[in-house]
């Protein structure tokens, strides 16, 4: 099982701008690479990584992608944003067994989910997931699949009370068990990408007992 230590990061404002906290992760000069390939049917690795900090407010990241297909079709929240090119952070703050998916598409829209297994997870209400601020460099438009060496980022600040089904005031000293993810169900080449290695016979990342261990420290 992997682990990552995660720093916190100073900034002059509680909050501060999207561009700052960007700028703030490529200098940490620390990429975590998803890059595991676990199912032998879907090869295709395009190159993925990730940058993350935190507040006393916020869970900070950045991922970086280049792959061959790109889209962003999606443009409502809780839409189905795993069929376009898609980057995941899944993640089980506490021993209650719930954890949170957190799922973006390249242009931003989100699908935030929380339960105990892939069954009967409960979809997070829009007004929650409007407080996730996030940015990325492919814009907000939607964009039907373009074929062709594309690179983009996007860089997300989750509040701590997006952790709607727990009471999290602090992160510092705390351990949450989580893994990173890229997938693109629905581009002409599908691809499942993890952070931590998954030992399932098929693609599946509802797997909290394959998840790594992040140390806020």
């Amino acid at each position: 099982m992997k682990t990552l230590e995660v720093s916190r990061l100073e900034f002059s404002l509680d909050f501060p701008d999207l561009d700052e906290i960007s700028e703030k992760l490529d200098s940490l000069n620390i990429r975590n690479r998803v890059g595991e390939v676990n199912w032998k049917e879907f090869s295709y690795r395009p190159e993925v990584s990730f940058s993350i900090g935190y507040t006393n407010h916020e869970v900070l990241m950045k991922y970086y992608v280049t792959e061959e297909y790109f889209k962003a079709e999606k443009t409502e929240s809780n839409q189905m944003v795993f069929e376009d090119s898609c980057v995941e952070f899944f993640v089980l703050p506490a021993d209650n067994g719930v954890y949170y998916n957190f799922e973006f598409n390249g242009i931003g829209t989100c699908l935030l989910g929380s339960g105990t297994g892939r069954e009967g997870r409960n979809r997070a209400a829009p007004e929650v997931i409007s407080k996730i601020r996030r940015k990325g460099s492919a814009g907000k438009k939607a964009v039907k699949e373009r074929k062709g060496e594309f690179s983009w980022t996007i860089t997300m600040a989750i509040p701590l009370n997006v952790f709607f089904r727990h009471k999290i005031t602090d992160l510092k000293g705390k351990t949450f068990r989580a893994n990173f993810y890229k997938c693109g169900d629905k581009l002409s080449v599908p691809h499942y990408l993890t952070w931590n290695p998954v030992g399932t016979e098929k693609p599946d990342f509802h797997q909290p007992g394959y998840f790594g261990s992040v140390k806020f420290v």
